[in-house]
């Protein structure tokens, strides 16, 4: 087993992590595991008690259409034979975007592959087929789909991970770039067939990377996408296989990425012409261990965030078994990470967690962000909300609701959306093990787990989120990684798309009945056509919704950048007021319900 790479500097800290290693090493040695053990916090009964709510949620009619729907013949492959290696653990991402112009959904998944070394053109032991590439689905306009891979050109092999949706060049047409072990590719729309143009582009990165989460943002205000990737570790099938790891009386197991060196993410900038220009380092991204003075990060996740009120995008980074980083954004292009100062970096205990998927919103419609983290087994879903006046955020997981339902969930996906269009963002966590025989030596623990919905009760509830009880076709276990949420039959509900480490992925209709909504769609004329970075605010009566325009959400994935709001009985529209990241500001009245609005950027 190799030394951590990335050790504690503080002497408390050091200090203390020093003791309850050397506690878990005499429980655990030699009876499972490393990763298994150390990673997971201890269970706390206590603060659990303060985990009660009043109000029942609402159950959530998510209906399994994945087969009808004409997604069911696409099979997720992670190449997994037996060898145990890490990048099969991972899972991938997708994303609902409109990628032929005809006004509704698309789908894209991002599949693994067979490893190069593996059983030539037979399937693999598994069922696993040989051939799998990059797929996408269109839209028939009522929530039934048509494989368009081949006619798209987007059949790209590789083995995937994750896949962000955007208009980089600005011509109206959603462009792709899919993040994978090995180089990234960029696929231009040109009128709905796409064209490789990484090359030309600049930004497929090295044959030796690891990518995993990317985000289209306007870091620089040019109005024009740039691109941010996320590393997690440097990896090699040598470097997995040199590492001893094993369940006790099972045999080889997935190793913890505590014992791989981490990475730099990288940053391309826009110039405007269809070409980027790497500048990670720069602009102030890559975070270095103060002792090694080597890249530290092993990022899965990243959130747009703001921060505050300077109409410039900031970035949360979810970290896992190192600390979580914060790149506070200068409006120019550079950043400053900020993640400790800002009560980002790690949790309650000083301790940096396994942070996996992440998303922020503004849950309490207070007008103060809050940042959603998924982690490992017994380590709860994290749940940051900034302070008012103090600009700090203090994990509030076990206030919330979260703490104690969260914990026996090893959560990779989180997602805020609002299920049953009550006007507060509910909470979705997707979840699922690494090893597939931790039944064997953790008795509380299953391979495949199931989605967990949690109720936003409101400001005036002991506790914001309650456990949805009855969520339908979120019951069934799967091994869930990504996920994404999407209107896939424009009834203005919210649909769900989830994505395994392998296997079947699952699309699930809401079918919410009786619900009030208003849906806006924003396009940018000075900003980007996205525009992405944008803020919406939305007033009905005393209570004000509030947005940030993004597709970046959850884990690996996209969802879809058209904003949601929901409407409780006698709530009206009042005003919708758009605040451009170009500083300009538009304001609307009386937008109609039940319907979606297209505002246009004024110039």
């Amino acid at each position: 087993m190799q030394p951590e790479t990335h050790p504690v500097t503080d002497p408390l800290r050091r200090n203390r992590a020093v003791v309850a290693g050397a506690v878990v090493a005499i429980l655990v040695a030699g009876a499972a595991l490393w990763r298994l053990s150390t990673r997971s916090a201890p269970v706390t009964s206590g603060p659990a008690a303060t985990e009660r709510a009043t109000a029942a949620a609402p159950p959530a009619r998510f209906i399994d259409i994945t087969g009808a729907a004409g997604l069911g013949t696409f099979t997720r492959v992670n190449g997994a034979e037996g060898e145990k290696l890490l990048p099969e653990t991972t899972g991938g991402g997708g994303a609902f975007a409109d990628l032929d112009n005809d006004g509704d959904l698309d789908v894209i998944l991002v599949n693994g592959r067979p490893w190069p070394w593996s059983s030539g053109s037979r399937a693999t032991p598994n069922g696993q087929a040989t051939r799998s590439t990059l797929s996408v689905f269109t839209n028939n306009g009522s929530g039934a789909f048509t494989d368009a891979t081949a006619t798209m050109a987007l059949a790209v092999p590789g083995y995937g991970m994750g896949v962000a949706a955007g208009d980089f060049d600005n011509d109206g047409w959603t462009d792709l770039y899919v993040t994978a072990v090995g180089r990234n590719t960029l696929l231009k729309n040109v009128g709905g067939r796409f064209h490789d143009v990484t090359a030309s582009a600049g930004v497929g990165g090295s044959a030796d990377d690891w990518s995993t989460c990317a985000a289209w943002f306007d870091a620089d205000n040019d109005g024009d996408l740039d691109l941010f990737v996320c590393r997690y570790v440097r990896w090699t099938r040598t470097i997995d296989q040199a590492q001893a790891f094993s369940l006790a009386g099972l045999g080889r197991a997935y190793g913890p990425p505590r014992n791989f060196a981490g990475t730099a993410p990288a940053f391309y900038v826009n110039q405007g012409d269809g070409r980027f220009t790497e500048r990670a380092g720069a602009a102030g991204l890559i975070v270095t261990d103060p002792v090694t003075k080597q890249p530290a990060a092993k990022a899965l996740g990243v959130a747009l965030v703001a921060l505050d009120d300077d109409r410039c995008v900031d970035l949360v980074v979810a970290n896992d078994t190192v600390r979580n980083y914060a790149f506070k954004s200068r409006c120019d292009g550079t950043f400053e990470e900020v993640g400790a100062t800002l009560g980002l970096a790690y949790d309650s205990y000083g301790n940096a967690r396994s942070g996996m998927g992440i998303d922020a919103a503004d849950v309490r419609d207070d007008g103060v962000p809050a940042i959603a983290i998924g982690n490992f087994a017994n380590e709860m879903t994290a749940f940051f909300v900034k302070q008012t006046g103090s600009g700090q955020f203090v994990d509030e997981s076990i206030a919330a609701g979260l703490g104690a339902p969260s914990r026996a969930s090893l959560t990779f996906g989180v997602l805020f959306l609002d299920y049953d269009l009550d006007g507060r963002l509910d909470l979705l966590t997707i979840n699922g093990h690494v090893e597939d025989q931790i039944a064997l030596v953790q008795a509380s623990q299953q391979h495949a787990q199931p989605a967990r919905l949690y109720w936003n009760a409101g400001p005036d509830a002991p506790a914001t989120f309650v456990p949805v009880a009855e969520a339908g076709g979120l019951t069934p276990p799967m091994v869930g990684r990504g996920g994404a949420y999407g209107d896939i039959d424009g009834d203005g509900d919210l649909d769900l798309l989830l994505v395994p480490t392998t296997g079947q992925v699952r699309l699930l209709r809401n079918d919410l009945t009786g619900a009030r909504w208003a849906r806006i769609r924003l396009v940018g004329t000075t900003s980007t056509h996205d525009a992405v970075g944008a803020r919406v605010e939305v007033q009905s009566g005393p209570r004000t919704q509030r947005r940030l325009v993004s597709a970046t959400h959850g884990y690996l994935s996209q969802s879809e950048r058209t904003l949601t709001f929901g409407f409780g009985p006698g709530e009206t529209a009042d005003t919708v007021r758009v605040a451009w990241p170009g500083g300009a500001v538009q304001t609307l009245s009386g937008v109609a319900l039940n319907q979606t609005t297209t505002i246009t950027e004024v110039q």
